[in-house]
C-alpha cells in the first residue's frame, strides 16, 4: 500500500520530528509498503497539499499536536474525515473523550468500571472549594493535558492549602481546568489493547518504582518520563509484569471494556492500579498510545510474539479491516 506517517514537528522551520516516526516508517518499508513522512506544523494547508501529492492509500496518523494546539490531534483526524482519508487510529471523538479526564471517568463509571474519586475546579471559579468528601492524599493534575504535562513531585498533596495552591497553577499557568482526585496507592499496570469488533490485550507491563530515592512518591512525572539523567528516570523502569492468570485475566478484562467504554479504534493502552486489598482502578485510557520501539506498548507486544514491525503492520492490518467493515 502507499502509506503517509503523517506526524508533527514542534517549531515552525523545523524538519525534526519524534524518532518513533522513523521506527515506524522503516517497519512498513520493511513490510513491503511505498511509505512517505509528512510532517506538519500548523499550517493546515500544506497539510493538504502534501495528501493530495503522496495520494496515500492510508494515513499513520502520529499526530499529538498541531502548531501549539495540545488538542490539534482532534482538529487533525477531524479534517482527514472531511477530506475521506483512510486513517490508522481514534476518530475524533475518541480522542476527544480520552483527553477530556472528567468526561473519560465518567463514561467509564456508568460502565461500572472503577476509577479514582474526583473532583474538577474550573478556571471560572472565584472562590476554590474545599475538598469535598475525598480522601487525602490527593491528586492534582490538568484535565486535559497528556504526557504527564503539569505532573511533578507536587502534584501529590497532603492537605488542601497545597490542594488549593496547585489548582491555582494549572489554572494560571496551563489554562486548563484541575481534576484532583484521590491518590491510589498500589502497584502500577499499563495494558496494551489491539483489535475493534474483537478487541485483544496485550500482557500487562508493570511499572517498577524500586530505583527511586526513599521518599520519592511512586508516580511518573515528567522527569520520570522524559528527564534523563535524573533520578526520576533512572530510578523507574517499565517490566513484563509477573504476576498469576487470575490477577493478568482481571486486568486485561478490565482493559478492553475501557478501551470499548472510550470507543478507542484499533491500538491503545489502559493505565492501571492495583492497591494491597486487590482492588483495582483505571487511573486513564491512551487512545493511539505511544509506539516507540522501546515503549511499554511495544514491550508487551513482544512478550505477545509480535516483532516491531508485525505489530506496526497489525496496525495498519486493523484499520484497513475496519474501513472495509464500515
Amino acid at each position: 500500500m502507499r502509506i503517509t506517517v503523517l506526524t508533527y514537528v514542534e517549531k515552525e522551520g523545523l524538519a525534526d520530528y519524534d524518532g518513533v516516526v522513523d521506527q515506524v516508517a522503516d517497519a512498513l518499508r520493511e513490510s513491503g509498503h511505498e511509505v512517505s513522512v509528512l510532517p506538519i506544523y500548523s499550517d493546515v494547508r500544506r497539510l493538504v497539499d502534501g495528501l493530495e501529492q503522496n495520494k496515500p492509500e492510508l494515513v499513520f496518523n502520529l499526530m499529538e499536536m498541531f502548531g501549539e494546539n495540545l488538542y490539534g490531534d482532534i482538529d487533525v483526524v477531524g479534517l482527514l474525515e472531511l477530506l475521506n482519508v483512510r486513517y490508522t487510529g481514534c476518530g475524533p471523538g475518541a480522542f476527544f473523550l480520552a483527553q477530556d479526564k472528567a468526561v473519560a471517568k465518567r463514561l467509564l463509571a456508568f460502565e461500572g468500571i472503577q476509577c479514582p474519586k474526583f473532583i474538577v475546579f474550573t478556571k471560572e471559579d472565584e472562590e476554590l472549594p474545599a475538598r469535598g468528601d475525598l480522601r487525602l492524599p490527593l491528586f492534582v493534575k490538568p484535565v486535559r493535558a497528556d504526557a504527564s504535562i503539569g505532573i511533578d513531585s507536587k502534584s501529590l498533596v497532603h492537605d488542601t492549602r497545597r490542594m488549593r495552591r496547585r489548582v491555582t497553577r494549572i489554572h494560571k499557568r496551563f489554562r486548563d481546568e484541575a481534576m484532583v482526585e484521590e491518590y491510589i496507592e498500589g502497584r502500577e499496570f499499563y495494558v496494551g489493547v489491539l483489535g475493534n469488533r474483537k478487541a485483544i490485550a496485550l500482557p500487562p507491563i508493570e511499572m517498577d518504582f524500586s530505583g527511586l530515592p526513599e521518599g520519592t512518591p511512586r508516580f511518573l512525572d515528567r522527569n520520570a518520563k522524559f528527564g534523563e539523567g535524573t533520578a526520576e528516570f533512572e530510578g523507574t523502569k517499565a517490566k513484563v509484569a509477573e504476576i498469576d492468570d487470575a490477577l493478568r485475566d482481571k486486568l486485561q478484562s478490565i482493559s478492553v471494556a475501557a478501551y470499548r467504554a472510550l470507543k478507542v479504534r484499533d491500538y491503545g493502552r489502559v493505565d492501571l492500579r492495583l492497591t494491597d486489598s486487590g482492588e483495582l482502578y483505571v487511573l486513564e485510557v491512551n487512545a493511539s498510545c505511544y509506539l516507540e520501539k522501546n515503549s511499554e506498548f511495544s514491550q508487551a507486544a513482544a512478550a505477545a510474539g509480535m516483532s516491531y514491525p508485525t505489530l506496526v503492520c497489525r496496525i495498519v492490518e486493523l484499520a484497513v479491516e475496519r474501513y472495509q467493515n464500515a
